[in-house]
């Protein structure tokens, strides 16, 4: 400071230093680099350096502003705010009664570019409203302002002070500004007026917001409440709707209502404006579906794809049945037109299913597939079409789209054997990794491979990175570590890694490293959190910054004593963390209400502070988020929650907090609260109405046409329940099937009694009420409702059902199952019974018996394995499969028990020395006292306990209950059982 002070001095004598030039080179050659601290700003003040020439030095600042990096933009213009706030006063630099201090110019005078960084609270320290209101009008700051890329909030402010109050037609407002504009500033517009700002916001105010200037994260094809509500008030100037006014409407349509669609636009008037309603983004699922219905009810006929194409963003609005009963070749047609191919992206996942099956059906090489399948559809493609077998595989092709791990396994080995530069390859391709395609590799050309994956970024799971680091280490710990996947470290040690750097460098990789491809209990992650404390040196229980920085993700591991006595320095690595332990959530607690931490006490928290601790907001109990200003929990909710990854669940523990804590017994909907299509399109519904109110309001309010977008809202538990009486007063027989895909988090409500009454006549539905992860009770009955009304058990069905559900599925149901159709689906067996094992896997054989001889077979029917006979372990065990440990483990009991030391070795391959972790685990135990210790040896992996030469080791049979084993086999092992004691009895006598 005393060095800044000296530098001032002498800037001072310079000549000319008043004039713009002088001073502008003097900040950029002398001062920059030292204004980047805000602290310096506390000098000018002191130095009471006049508002005139902070406002030179704030255009000078401006010189320079796009060549600075965006923190050292935010730390000038933190210390702009300080030296313009720190005396107390609101409205420094400015004072109308002052010549030189009363221009409304003040934006651009005081504040420049470095506006872009201001959040409301703080456009709100330098001056009162009708003050601030004067400087957004100014001329000069709306040219500004127009030009800048403000925070979203920001924008949506500022915008508010042009319109709000007399004297700003909003024929005057910038382009830039229409799309922030709020439901009050369009309420009073003509028809005309509406036309023509609907005309402009459709113009200026696309969804991708990378193209708006303005700064904010969300989804690129959703609304804001506000977008939607203003879309609303544009409509209702409307009663009926032509083509010609809902081409005017543009995006603003989006605004039309259910009650619009069916009766305000007629059949003749809807096909005719087709074009322009197929244009409009967001419409959501009962907007599409209401629009879709009417036009097919009507004559509309999808008669090729042209006809199809010609829907645009309502194709969403199609149900898979009316999707299945067209032609593939319309189909086909369709997705050869690039203004198709872009409505796939927002389509539902059951109607991206249901194109894959038709386009599929069409298209049976694999080749063909990958190349004409749309880009937004690649990744619904079951795994056992994307088998290449003799023929080879388009790189280009595979390169262009998005795979999921499992997918991408099923080509790896091919891509890899015709690619001589796996720098070409995608990181989407590389993620399917294998290790029967890495151990037919030379030792170089691996080496290749997992460099090129580090320098992509691939992610990789546990099974994935075992095997790596097996290979890698094949010949020794390589010295050049850093230049392989990071997640490759957390199956070795700092001393592994020695050779590469220090102990302190290894854990700082780890903790970016992705930890949670090891268990979160786990021995190994129990055992790397030790010995990073151990290299760390640290004391005690007390973490500094600079080493939460070091452990990153490994601080997630601490214990709750470690995080109470660190103070607040780990809070922002706990923010990051996915869940907590009981006694770290309460440390947490009690450091957050403790005030000491650098956020301040929660009574201080503004909705930013929130922002920035969003990951802890779920550990925050009631004594916590009472003390939160409420209005920093609402501009919480209203600004940030839509990009929190918090849950639907988790927000509505703070609409709790801003009900009223008592409920009055409502005799009617109090006056202003009556529930409108403004309100339905609000987010922040559920903060206005205590469960008593809502249930009064909604009183002749019909919600099935919203009620898809409603329970997205974060709706209390009560308040739900609410909503659950409603429907069922609607619908005392029992819900129709429309409404079924809906209900969303109500089904947390539904009884099995529910759900017999109920109309499950599509895979679509069934697939749509499984998607919401009801408890077993409720999954069971609704599979079983749906089985019982006579429907397949199809692809759609299956795969709704999943890993999750499939061991609820009874014999008759797994009987009903097509082979055909398991092929087609996803799903993992392997946590179920061994009657459901044996039945599905005999049926995946069959599902797979095409494809048995290629390498990717073994992918394919290893999530079946559990349910496989000896024989067929035998022979896989001949093919290179390199079978996991985990998956050894939980194979038949009586097939595991067959196979020969050799034949085990055969089956895992490089995981054989994963054998002896596993040893003294039933049914890994059992098997090893049940071989000969001379042929364990032979292994060179350390199992011992294996029967010694002339001794017999009895293992005690278990026998399995008739569900999980076949007759056969008990009655094998009685007929060998005197042999046995015989034979134990010899021994004894002739020893």
């Amino acid at each position: 400071m005393v060095f800044i002070n000296g530098l001032w001095e002498k800037m001072l004598q310079v000549p000319d230093i008043d004039s713009p030039p002088i001073l502008s080179q003097w900040v950029h050659e002398g001062l920059q680099p030292f204004l980047v601290e805000p602290k310096v700003f506390a000098c000018l003040h002191a130095k009471n350096v006049l508002c005139e020439t902070f406002q030179m030095i704030v255009a000078a600042l401006n010189g320079i502003y796009s060549d600075l990096p965006v923190k050292e933009q935010r730390n000038l213009f933190t210390g702009i705010k300080y030296y313009l706030t720190q005396d107390g006063s609101n409205q420094k630099c400015y004072s109308a009664a002052i010549p030189g201090l009363n221009s409304t110019a003040w934006f651009e005078n005081y504040l420049g570019y470095f506006m872009e960084h201001a959040t409301v609270g703080d456009l709100q320290l330098f001056g009162d409203e009708p003050t601030l209101q004067k400087f957004a009008r100014d001329p000069v700051n709306i040219q500004m302002v127009s030009n800048l890329t403000l925070l979203w909030e920001t924008a949506v402010y500022y915008t508010s002070l042009l319109t709000s109050g007399p004297g700003f037609p909003l024929s005057s407002l910038p382009d830039r500004f229409v799309c922030y504009l709020s439901p009050s500033a369009v309420s009073s517009l003509s028809r005309d007026d509406a036309l023509s700002l609907a005309q402009r916001i459709s113009k200026n105010c696309p969804l991708n917001l990378t193209h708006r200037g303005i700064t904010r994260e969300r989804a690129p094809s959703s609304l804001t409440t506000e977008e939607l509500q203003v879309a609303s008030s544009l409509v209702r100037k409307f009663e009926h709707f032509s083509p010609a006014i809902l081409r005017a409407l543009g995006q603003a349509a989006v605004g039309l209502s259910i009650s619009d669609i069916e009766n305000s636009i007629s059949d003749e008037d809807l096909e005719a404006s087709i074009p322009a309603l197929g244009e409009v983004r967001s419409w959501n699922a009962e907007q599409s579906s209401t629009i879709i219905n009417k036009l097919l009810s009507s004559g509309y006929q999808i008669l090729d794809g042209q006809s199809l194409a010609k829907l645009g963003s309502l194709v969403a609005g199609l149900n898979s049945s009316t999707l299945r009963n067209l032609s593939p070749e319309v189909i086909l047609e369709a997705i050869k037109l690039p203004e198709f191919v872009e409505q796939m992206m927002t389509l539902p996942s059951a109607l991206k299913m249901t194109f894959v099956e038709k386009i599929s059906s069409s298209i049976g090489d694999p080749a063909d597939l990958v190349k004409y399948i749309p880009d937004a559809l690649a990744s619904y493609i079951p795994k056992s079409l994307l088998v290449f077998g003799e023929k080879k595989p388009n790189i280009q092709d595979l390169n262009s789209k998005m795979w999921t791990r499992e997918q991408a396994a099923m080509f790896f080995n091919d891509v890899i054997k015709i690619e001589p530069d796996f720098s070409r390859l995608s990181q989407s391709v590389l993620q399917g990794f294998t290790c029967a395609a890495a151990n037919e590799m030379e030792a170089e050309r691996f080496q290749e491979l997992a460099k090129v994956m580090k320098k992509k970024n691939v992610k990789l799971g546990e099974d994935q990175l075992s095997c790596l680091v097996k290979m890698v280490t094949l010949h020794g710990i390589p010295k050049d570590l850093d230049n392989y996947p990071k997640d490759l470290l957390l199956f070795l040690s700092p001393s592994d890694y020695a050779a590469t750097g220090s102990c302190r460098q290894y854990f700082a990789n780890i903790g970016k490293a992705n930890l949670d491809v090891l268990q979160r209990e786990s021995s190994q992650r129990k055992q790397l959190l030790l010995e990073a404390l151990a290299c760390l040196k640290i004391p005690g229980t007390q973490v500094n910054e600079e080493n939460a920085e070091v452990l990153g993700r490994l601080v997630c591991d601490l214990g709750g004593e470690y995080i109470r006595n660190s103070g607040g320095n780990l809070l922002k690595q706990l923010s990051q963390c996915e869940s907590f332990l009981p006694d770290q959530e309460e440390a947490i607690r009690s450091v957050i209400s403790s005030g000491n931490t650098t956020f301040g006490p929660p009574v201080a928290w503004s909705a930013f502070t929130l922002n920035e601790l969003s990951g802890l907001i779920p550990v925050f109990d009631h004594s916590i988020l009472q003390k939160i200003p409420k209005d920093a929990l609402t501009l919480w909710l209203k600004n940030f929650a839509h990009d929190s990854l918090l849950s639907r669940e988790q927000l509505a523990t703070i609409v709790e907090e801003l009900l009223p804590t008592r409920h009055k017994r409502a005799d009617g909907c109090p006056a202003g609260k009556q529930i409108t299509e403004m309100v339905l399109n609000d987010d922040l519904m559920p903060i206005y109405y205590p469960p008593e109110e809502l249930r009064t309001c909604l009183k002749n309010v019909t919600l099935e046409n919203h009620l898809s977008q409603i329970l997205t809202y974060p709706f209390s538990t009560e308040q739900l329940a609410v909503l659950k009486s409603n429907l069922d007063e609607t619908y005392p027989d029992g819900y129709p099937e429309g409404l079924l895909a809906k209900l969303g988090p109500l089904l947390s409500f539904i009884t099995p009694e529910d759900v017999s009454n109920w109309k499950i006549t599509s895979a679509d539905t069934l697939a749509v009420l499984l998607r919401n992860q009801p408890p077993d009770d409720q999954a069971s009955a609704i599979i079983k409702r749906y089985v019982g009304l006579g429907n397949a058990l199809n692809a759609t069905a299956l795969n709704a059902i999943g890993t999750k559900y499939v061991c609820l599925l009874k014999a008759t149901e797994l009987n009903t199952i097509d082979s055909n159709s398991l092929k087609l689906a996803s799903l993992n067996p392997s946590a179920c019974s061994q009657f459901t094992k044996d039945i599905l896997y005999a049926k995946a054989k069959r599902a797979f018996s095409d494809q048995q001889y290629l390498p990717a077979y073994y992918k394919l029917i290893q999530p079946y394995l559990g349910g496989a006979p000896g024989v067929d372990l035998r022979a896989l065990s001949k093919g290179n499969v390199n079978m996991e440990v985990s998956t050894f483990a939980k194979l038949r009991r009586d097939s595991l028990m067959s196979l020969t030391p050799s034949e085990v070795q055969g089956l895992l391959g490089i995981n054989l020395d994963d054998l002896e972790k596993w040893q003294n685990k039933s049914p890994i135990r059992e098997w090893v006292r049940m071989q000969k210790q001379s042929e364990l040896d032979k292994l060179h992996v350390g199992l011992t306990g294996g029967t010694q030469e002339g001794y017999i080791n009895i293992v005690t049979p278990k026998f399995l209950p008739p569900s999980s084993a076949s007759l056969g086999t008990v009655a094998m092992t009685l007929h060998h059982l005197p042999a046995l004691l015989i034979s134990f009895l010899m021994m004894l006598v002739l020893s």
